[in-house]
């Protein structure tokens, strides 16, 4: 059995064209993905996690695919603007220390179509916010999955300023 590999996701400019209706209509496209590799599971990064209970935002997903929907990630509130820059990505590395006992080794990427949220831009699929997921970007995120399940450390470790206790 290959590692879990986890997959941080954002919802609107994601799931479905950000600003149009929530239809999710692209769902369906990144559940595709997700199917071709057991291994993977899904955490929601999505302001959405705010608004709506983790049980409505399971419901979203395919009955096959919930199962793999692993939680959300927590809510860090900044002290100052310019904290605002990678702090999603902040805010999944906390999730990640809490469910994996070494976040350096861990395997995971984010489907987002804010590039300030993440720092880590190798494990970054960005998408086109007035599109939403497309088939390019299957493919990069089937590339990158692929990579992580042969081994490959070719990407880069998180770089995010989030302080480690002692």
């Amino acid at each position: 059995m290959n590692r879990t590999t986890y997959i941080f996701m954002d919802f609107d400019g994601v799931t479905h064209p950000w600003g149009e209706v929530e239809d999710f209509r692209c769902l369906p496209l990144i559940e595709s993905v997700i199917r071709e590799f057991e291994e993977v599971k899904i955490v929601i990064s999505s302001d959405w996690r705010m608004l709506f209970s983790l049980q409505k935002l399971v419901a979203r997903f395919s009955e096959d695919i919930r199962p793999r929907v692993a939680g959300v990630t927590p809510h860090m509130l900044p002290k100052q603007g310019a904290e605002l820059h990678g702090l999603r990505e902040r805010e999944s590395m906390l999730w990640l220390a809490q469910h994996e006992a070494d976040i350096s080794a861990s395997a995971w990427c984010a489907i987002d179509d804010a590039p300030g949220n993440w720092l880590s831009r190798s494990r970054l699929i960005l998408t086109d916010f007035k599109r939403g997921f497309t088939e390019e970007d299957a493919a990069a995120l089937t590339r990158m999955l692929n990579a992580f399940r042969d081994g490959v450390p070719a990407l880069e470790k998180p770089r995010s300023s989030f302080r480690w206790a002692s």
